[in-house]
C-alpha cells in the first residue's frame, strides 16, 4: 500500500518561526497516513535546531543536520537520499502549503500510476513582480527547449518515485533550481509526470530567499539539462539561424555582382560550426546518459 511507504522531506534553513506552527500539522498528516517525516536542518544559524529538538521524541520524525548551509537543493538531496521508502514527497518549511494537499498529490500519484506529481500553483498570487517575471522567463525557456506540458515546474511540493529520484540526484544542483531541474530530468527521461492543482497561502513567517540571481541560475541549469538530454534543441536553431542570416545578407550582394560578403560567409561558417558542435554534443550526451 502506498499510504505506508512514503517519506515526507522538508528542507529547513532559518525557519524557527514557521516550524513550530507547520511541523505539528505535518506530523498529524504523517500520523494519519502512516508516513515518515525527514526534516533537513540546512546549517541554520537561528533557533531551528532547538525547535526540531522539541519534536525529536516523535516516532515519525527524523532530523538530518548539515554543519554548513548547502542550499535548498543540497538539503533536498540529503533528505531524499536518507529516505528508505518507495515514494518521497518534498514540501517547503515555510507553511505555504496545506497538509491536506499532500494527501491529494499522493492519491493522484496512485490513481494515475505516475512517477511524479507536481503541485501546481496556477493562479496563485506571486510576491513581487520580479518573481512573477522570473517564473515566466523560466517557463518560456523550458517550453521552447522541451516538450513541456507541466506549468509549475519549480513548485516545491512534489511526490516522486524514490528510486528514480535518487538515481537522478547527481544531475541536480544544490541551488533553488533543484525543483525545476528534477522535473525536467523526469520529463526528459520519458517518465510519467502529472500535475495537480493545489492551494497556496502566505508564508507563516520570514521572507523568501529567491532573488533575481536565482532566476538566472535556474535558466542556466535548464540549459544544462537540455544540453545533456537533447543538445540539438539548442545548437540546431542557432546553426540554421546563422546560415539563413548569412544567405539573406550575402545573396543580394552576389546578385549585384559585388562578390561574396565576408560578413555573410562568416555567418554561414558559424552556422556550420554550430551544427557540427551540436552533433559532437549529441555524441557526448549519449555517452554521459549511458
Amino acid at each position: 500500500m502506498l499510504r505506508t511507504s512514503l517519506t515526507v522531506v522538508v528542507p529547513a534553513y532559518n525557519e524557527e518561526a514557521s516550524l513550530p506552527v507547520f511541523l505539528p500539522q505535518l506530523l498529524d498528516c504523517c500520523e494519519r497516513n502512516g508516513w515518515q517525516l525527514i526534516v533537513v536542518d540546512d546549517g541554520s544559524v537561528d533557533g531551528t535546531a532547538l525547535v526540531l529538538q522539541d519534536f525529536a521524541a516523535h516516532a515519525r520524525l527524523r532530523v538530518v543536520r548539515h554543519k554548513v548551509n548547502r542550499g535548498y537543493g543540497g538539503a533536498l538531496k540529503s533528505g531524499i537520499a536518507a529516505a528508505d521508502t518507495p515514494y518521497v514527497l518534498t514540501v517547503d518549511a515555510d507553511g505555504q502549503h496545506f497538509p491536506e494537499d499532500l494527501e491529494v498529490l499522493v492519491a493522484d500519484l496512485r490513481a494515475r500510476d505516475a512517477d511524479m506529481v507536481v503541485g501546481c500553483r496556477r493562479g496563485a498570487s506571486v510576491s513581487g513582480w520580479y518573481r512573477a517575471l522570473g517564473k515566466a522567463a523560466i517557463r518560456f525557456v523550458a517550453n521552447r527547449l522541451l516538450d513541456l506540458e507541466i506549468y509549475d515546474i519549480n513548485s516545491g511540493l512534489k511526490v516522486y518515485d524514490a528510486v528514480l529520484a535518487k538515481s537522478y540526484l547527481h544531475l541536480c544542483p544544490d541551488s533553488m533550481a533543484f525543483s525545476d531541474v528534477i522535473t525536467l530530468v523526469f520529463i526528459s527521461r520519458r517518465h510519467r509526470v502529472c500535475e495537480r492543482d493545489i492551494r497556496i497561502r502566505p508564508r507563516l513567517a520570514g521572507s523568501s530567499s529567491i532573488t533575481t540571481a536565482t532566476a538566472f541560475d535556474t535558466v542556466k541549469e535548464v540549459l544544462n539539462i537540455v544540453v545533456l538530454f537533447n543538445p540539438m534543441r539548442i545548437f540546431l536553431p542557432v546553426a540554421l539561424a546563422s546560415v539563413a542570416l548569412g544567405m539573406l545578407w550575402g545573396l543580394p550582394i552576389v546578385l549585384r555582382g559585388h562578390g561574396v560578403s565576408v560578413g555573410a560567409m562568416l555567418a554561414i561558417v558559424t552556422g556550420v560550426v554550430f551544427f557540427f558542435l551540436g552533433l559532437l554534443a549529441e555524441q557526448i550526451s549519449q555517452i554521459r546518459r549511458s
